[in-house]
């Protein structure tokens, strides 16, 4: 029987995490549910309605949004609800207040006719695992990471207290056995305070993840094979699943369809094939004044054609361009303010490399791109994905490090010089790695099976 036929009628609770990298592959994995016959309630909060919109309106019978409020917390403003208006170290507070949301969620399950068979919710939500407990359902983590991330959670907030103390940490029950130092560890780990309350809510909650009936990944197999493997190995099943990247089977629309991305595809058809950096740190981080003059004053000793994507200064210390620089670089550079179409930047044949922070989504996509990457790395879990992407796969170079560095200007642009003109090798693996990750979506390929299996294996948990 087809995964299809055997899901009709299936209905399970997606509940997504508030935060863009979280949110938006999560919404793209439940169109792919709802393409294969799930029935679907997702949970969200009054203000993240407005993301579900693409998918309410292509699937208007097969998905229902479920609203409740959101509940107030003591170190979150009234009205704030997303963990854009917060900035990283927002999630705390966030997590353990969608923690408040236990009781009405029991409440709601046991008030349906037709309840939930299943639950899908995002590994930051670790505290659904307690509810699918008790509601006797399974509930599948959505990691919006990668498994490499993954795979060092658990040790990690298991071993909290000792690895605090250490000044280098090796993992050596890992592949490769790779070396950190702890403040290159994901940002919740750096701000636990031991008996905050909050801090033991998230702990527990992220530890619960790996105990799930299963794992849904936003990666691909050829990405991150073994660290997958060793994923399936630690949980004990075969219920990991790996369905990325998720953003090319998603069903976002238009990010921005008043946006003029006509001038910044005309600007990239006059520059050679793979010449052009992409300057991009992603939806939630500002950079301070002084950073931002490093980078500018960096790129234009460069020499390098580059497209940056600046956001606009909204508070005191954070900057906007230097006066005067785009004028001086305008045959060399174009800068952007506000949002840019990054898909379609990083896939058009001119850019060649992509100066990032490793945020996960922005990963994928410079990968999906084929471009190779000039790792910034500053909070989150963007020091474990720059090692990835750096050290173990061979498609990127580091060129500065920390949220609050201020880069050497020299050296950056020798770095960024060197690395777009020097970096065959990476640029060869990088276009290698784009069509594997191509292929993994494609019909009968690794994330499509993937795909089905989650559908088949929930279909058969009705009645």
């Amino acid at each position: 029987m087809s995964a299809t036929a055997t899901a009709t009628a299936t209905h399970i609770l997606v509940f997504p995490y508030p935060a863009q990298g979280h949110m938006l592959p999560l919404l793209d994995l439940t169109h792919q549910l709802a393409l294969r016959g799930l029935t679907i309630t997702i949970l969200v909060t009054p203000k993240s309605l407005p993301f579900l919109s693409p998918l309410l309106s292509t699937h208007p019978s097969s998905i229902t949004p479920l609203v409740f409020p959101f509940p107030s917390h003591p170190l979150i403003p009234q009205g704030v609800e997303h963990v854009k208006d917060l900035g990283n170290s927002g999630n705390l507070p966030i997590m353990a207040a969608l923690g408040k949301l236990h009781d009405p969620l029991l409440n709601w399950f046991n008030s349906q006719t037709n309840p939930p068979v299943a639950i899908i919710s995002d590994f930051f939500l670790g505290w659904t695992q307690r509810l699918a407990t008790q509601l006797q359902i399974p509930r599948l983590t959505f990691f919006a990471s990668g498994a490499f991330v993954v795979s060092l959670c658990d040790y990690m907030w298991a071993n909290i207290e000792k690895l605090k103390s250490l000044s280098e940490i090796k993992l050596s029950h890992l592949p490769g056995s790779p070396v950190f130092k702890p403040e290159n560890f994901p940002s919740l780990f750096k701000h636990y305070k031991q008996s905050d309350p909050d801090c033991e809510f998230v702990k527990d909650g992220i530890l619960a993840n790996t105990k799930s009936w299963g794992c849904v990944l936003n990666s691909f197999d050829a990405l991150e094979t073994e660290y997958i493997q060793w994923l399936k190995t630690y949980v004990g099943h075969n219920r990991v699943y790996s369905v990325g990247p998720v953003s090319l089977i998603g069903n976002r629309g238009d990010s921005d369809p008043s946006s003029g991305s006509d001038r910044v595809m005309t600007w990239l058809d006059q520059c050679p094939d793979g010449s052009v950096v992409y300057v991009c740190f992603g939806s939630q981080k500002l950079l301070r004044k002084e950073q931002v003059e490093a980078l500018a004053n960096g790129l234009e000793k460069s020499g390098t054609r580059f497209i940056w994507v600046v956001k606009p200064g909204t508070t005191n210390g954070f900057g906007d361009v230097p006066d005067g620089f785009e004028e001086r670089v305008s045959g060399q550079g174009l800068v952007i303010k506000g949002w840019a179409p990054q898909v379609l930047i990083l896939n058009h044949k001119a850019v060649g490399g992509f100066l990032s922070h490793c945020g996960w989504n922005s990963v994928l996509e410079g990968i999906v791109g084929g471009v190779m990457i000039l790792a910034w790395p500053m909070e989150a879990d963007q020091f474990v994905n720059a090692k990835l992407l750096v050290d173990e796969i061979g498609v990127g170079v580091r060129v500065c490090e920390g949220a609050d560095t201020v880069p050497n200007s020299d050296e950056l642009g020798r770095a960024v010089a060197e690395a777009m003109t020097e970096g065959g090798g990476m640029k060869t693996k990088a276009k290698d790695l784009k069509q594997k990750a191509l292929a993994a979506v494609s019909h009968g390929e690794s994330s499509m099976k993937d795909l089905d299996r989650v559908v088949e294996e929930l279909g058969q948990l009705r009645g």
